[in-house]
């Protein structure tokens, strides 16, 4: 059995992680970080939660520790993240390490004062997590400077592609010394992120860990079919009374809105999260989900990329999404860290067509099965129950307002907080093994000047004005 101790790591970080519990790597660490410590350009094919993080940021830093000092404004390592959520996570994760080699790691993203960049960008800074728009804007201010950076990191290219942000990365990679050391990490390899890898990584070797839709041992994917929409919304009801952590899609936010206030109305306690939450919110829902106070989270694409909590057993697709990779992202929330999962899509019969090209693009192999309410095969597959029907008529986190309202959950207006009991049946959130049962509240906004991905998810509040 591979350790870490194994791959060439340092005897500080290899002590950290064992004080954290994690002692064995996960497959594409041990394959990667060796070649990552030699000095290759390492491309890195993986699903969400396959432990990309630690395959990039731990010989990252390693050889940092080697290579002499930093300066003020002037990283030496660079990792560029699509979102303030994941660069938080970033952080969080490689913050211990970082200190057991004596290494400081910073982030810059947009949604927060820029002074603040300003100020811990005075002194010296080993590892810097940015989302692009805020390192541009630094650039610009002449604050930040890449001409000192040895290795840098793309953490999901694929999603950097489709929100929009691949002109800020290739004009942010430019700036960087073209000898210097190349990692990336995705999900899916195509089009756009070819274009990357092509122009940016010399020589290097891919590793990749089973996509997706091959976790057979520890996902199962299934098509429901529900008929109409009225049933559709009757079987969704019945699977999030579920116990445990389950986590439904749809593809807009008035539909999560929608969905949040039905499920409240029938006494399943329900939070949404999407591009329209105001911060404080989303770190209140966030929390609530962590710690299973709040059982179930309804959430758009884009607002729950990014979101990293283990124990998560079902992911539901009420709305089925617009595109494979889609489905992939969306699935890659749950059988994470080696543990087993499921994966529902709830299909009517005008969608049945649609959906089943959707899967074969995928590379999904999904079992089909008619259901109606209080089926057997729902109960069997999901778990699925009748809710309890008493309204949940307390203010709670699925009914906060989105921000710009003036309201509670609005531009820093805290929420008020309402206690829940964690649900019977429901497992406290777990600590142990790489970063499981961990979430740092944030928003799938990076705030960044670019092309909109979804309205109102560009982190820029929006004042209204006041009537007189």
């Amino acid at each position: 059995m591979t350790s870490f101790s194994d791959l060439g790591l340092p005897t500080p970080v290899v002590h950290e992680l064992k004080r954290q519990g994690i002692t064995e790597p996960f497959p594409i660490q041990a394959e990667a970080i060796p070649d990552a410590l030699s000095g290759r350009d390492v491309l890195g094919r993986g699903p969400t939660g396959s432990g990309k993080t630690f395959t990039f940021g731990l010989p990252m830093l390693t050889r940092l520790a080697d290579s002499g000092a930093s300066r003020p404004g002037r990283p030496r390592g660079l990792v560029l993240v699509p979102t303030r959520e994941l660069a938080a996570q970033v952080k969080e994760r490689l913050d211990a390490p970082a200190q057991a080699l004596g290494l400081r790691v910073l982030e810059v993203v947009g949604g927060v004062n820029i002074k603040r960049n300003i100020s811990a960008l005075a002194r010296p800074v080993d590892l810097l997590v940015a989302t692009p728009g805020r390192a541009q804007d630094l650039i610009n201010q002449k604050i930040l400077s890449f001409d000192d950076v040895e290795i840098t990191a793309l953490d999901e290219a694929d999603q950097m592609a489709d929100m929009g942000f691949l002109p800020q990365v290739r004009k942010l990679m430019d700036l960087t010394p073209e000898n210097g050391q190349r990692l990336l990490f995705s999900a899916t390899l195509d089009g756009d992120v070819t274009k990357l890898v092509n122009r940016y990584l010399h020589d290097a070797v891919t590793h990749s860990t089973a996509p997706v839709g091959a976790s057979v041992d520890t996902m199962s994917h299934h098509r429901l079919l529900v008929g109409d929409r009225d049933n559709r919304s009757e079987v969704a009801a019945e699977i999030a009374a579920r116990a445990g952590r389950t986590i439904m899609f749809m593809r807009t936010k008035h539909g999560v809105d929608r969905q949040v206030k039905k499920f409240r109305r029938v006494g399943i306690n329900a939070v949404g999260l999407h591009g329209d939450k105001g911060q404080n919110t989303r770190a209140t829902a966030l929390a609530g989900f962590s710690d299973g106070s709040i059982p179930v989270l309804v959430a758009t694409d884009i607002a729950a990329r990014g979101i990293d909590i283990n124990d998560v057993s079902l992911v539901v697709h009420i709305d089925p999404p617009a595109e494979h990779k889609a489905y992939l992202h969306r699935a890659g929330r749950t059988a994470r860290a080696g543990e087993k999962g499921t994966v529902v899509t709830l299909v009517t019969d005008e969608q049945v067509a649609e959906v089943r090209t959707l899967f074969k693009k995928a590379g999904v192999t999904a079992d089909e099965v008619r259901v109606t309410p209080t089926s057997p095969e729902l109960a069997s597959i999901t778990g699925a129950r009748p809710p309890s029907g008493q309204p949940l008529t307390a203010p709670g986190a699925g009914q906060q307002q989105s921000r710009g309202r003036g309201r509670a959950g609005a531009r820093g207006v805290p929420p008020k907080r309402r206690r829940s009991a964690r649900p019977a049946g429901e497992p406290a959130a777990r600590g142990n093994g790489q970063g499981r049962g961990k979430v740092t509240p944030g928003t799938d906004r990076s705030a960044d000047r670019k092309p909109r991905t979804e309205p109102g998810s560009d982190g820029t509040p929006r004042r209204r004005r006041r009537r007189r």
